[in-house]
């Protein structure tokens, strides 16, 4: 009988194609054959400059726990996977393999081999759907965010997606948005697992709740302080910013707007605020922002946004299209020359190369080769150990691995040429191109 009482297993979060390729594979005597998966994306979503590698954090915490116990192996059983060895391998089942790959935060582009897994068929295969669907989620959010990031400014995103998505998937979210730069979320839970700041006070039904806007505001003041932020939109803009400040006094926090014209509203705002002294009160907005919308109110008084929809949808974070393929079988490279799907056969190594600017080092290229590159001056090697011989190379806990992948990502942003920024569709801004 299904159950649905009991936490999801990682060794379960895969697709059953996995398992019977493994059963095959047992079977003729090719499950140990030494093997090279590598995970790419063939082009970046239409009319994207770059991606951002995100998901790699979580993959690798994942991975010690990828274990097939007694519940696991019933939950086989159950569903038809009664192969005797198969069963007994995923028994033992421990990846013991090699993983490399671009550190998570880097910038990748159509062929970046993302990530590298070498071991057996058998330890191999049994990653992929793991792998792919923490990649290809996160790094889909991430490379939206990042986007939204430089149109804002420098003023502060806020990650407010929780109810537009799958519960855990709302979490990976704000992690991801978090790594491209986002400043908080509104998710308690990836504020708890990962020490992203969290932020939020009342919704429009906190004020419907009350006999007037007055009072809801009052309430809110008692409780909160008046550094809060009201949301003013719920009857009328102006008269709702008059009982803000009556309520509050001129150091209220912020107001927020939620509707409407927004570059509008929030310079009436900022000229009533002031009008009123409370020249340091904040104006934030939100309304189903995605970077167009924020790059068009560049020039408004806004101080900060809040963005959920077209963050965590595909609207605004569309599928990155990565793969997991093979490309190297006992040392020997292979290739799949399907016409619209072929990859290039043998482990690879990359470099970014660079050249001197007015501003610091500037992104060139990306040279991908299946030999190692030659270096040049001003060349990054992209592809660092992640995994060897089963064991993490380093083990930070969560917090630290989303603060170092926030690092890494400011640093490798800089470089990238201006045009790469630009919200307009276009071609990568790096080509891939071989040594």
């Amino acid at each position: 009988m299904p159950t649905t009482d009991c936490p999801t297993a990682p060794a379960l979060l895969t697709d059953r194609y996995e398992l019977t390729m493994v059963a095959a594979a047992l079977a003729d005597g090719t499950a140990g054959r030494e093997c090279v998966f590598e995970v790419f994306a063939r082009r970046l979503p239409h009319g994207r400059r770059f991606g951002v590698v995100a998901g790699t954090g979580r993959f690798l915490e994942e991975l010690p726990r990828l274990r097939f116990g007694d519940d696991e192996l019933a939950t086989l059983r159950g569903q038809g996977l009664t192969d005797p060895a198969l069963l007994d391998y995923l028994a033992g089942y421990r990846f013991s393999g090699h993983v490399e790959g671009y550190a998570e935060g880097e910038l990748y582009f159509p062929g970046s081999p993302v990530l590298t897994v070498r071991s057996t068929f058998a330890e191999g295969v049994l990653l992929e759907t793991l792998a792919l669907s923490m990649l290809n989620h996160d790094s889909a959010i991430a490379s939206a965010a990042a986007r939204m990031v430089s149109a804002a400014c420098e003023r502060p995103c806020i990650e407010m997606g929780s109810r537009r998505t799958h519960e855990e998937a709302a979490v990976a979210a704000a992690r991801a948005a978090a790594l491209a730069g986002f400043a908080s979320t509104s998710n308690l839970e990836a504020g708890r697992r990962y020490g992203i700041p969290t932020t939020g006070t009342a919704a429009h039904a906190f004020t419907l709740l009350h006999d007037d806007e007055e009072s809801a505001f009052r309430a809110q003041v008692a409780t909160l302080g008046e550094g809060t932020t009201l949301l003013v939109d719920t009857y009328d803009v102006e008269q709702g910013i008059r009982t803000a400040v009556r309520v509050a006094g001129p150091g209220l926090g912020a107001i927020r707007l939620d509707s409407g014209d927004l570059p509008t509203l929030a310079t009436r705002a900022r000229a009533l605020l002031d009008e009123l002294g409370a020249t340091a009160t904040r104006i934030v907005v939100t309304s189903d922002l995605d970077e167009h919308a924020i790059a068009a109110l560049a020039a408004a008084p806004v101080d900060g946004y809040g963005v959920g929809t077209s963050l965590v949808t595909g609207s605004g974070a569309p599928t990155v299209g990565m793969v997991y393929k093979l490309v190297e079988r006992d040392g020997v490279p292979v290739a799949k020359r399907s016409e619209g799907k072929n990859s290039v056969g043998g482990r690879k190594h990359a470099v970014r190369r660079h050249e001197d600017g007015p501003d610091g080092p500037t992104a060139t290229a990306e040279v991908v080769s299946s030999a190692p590159v030659p270096p040049r001056a001003g060349d990054r090697q992209l592809v660092v150990p992640l995994v060897e011989g089963g064991e993490p190379v380093d083990r930070p806990g969560p917090a630290e691995a989303l603060a170092r992948a926030r690092a890494h990502h400011a640093g490798v942003r800089g470089a990238l040429p201006a045009e790469g920024w630009a919200l307009s569709r276009g071609e990568p801004v790096l080509d891939t191109v071989p040594a």
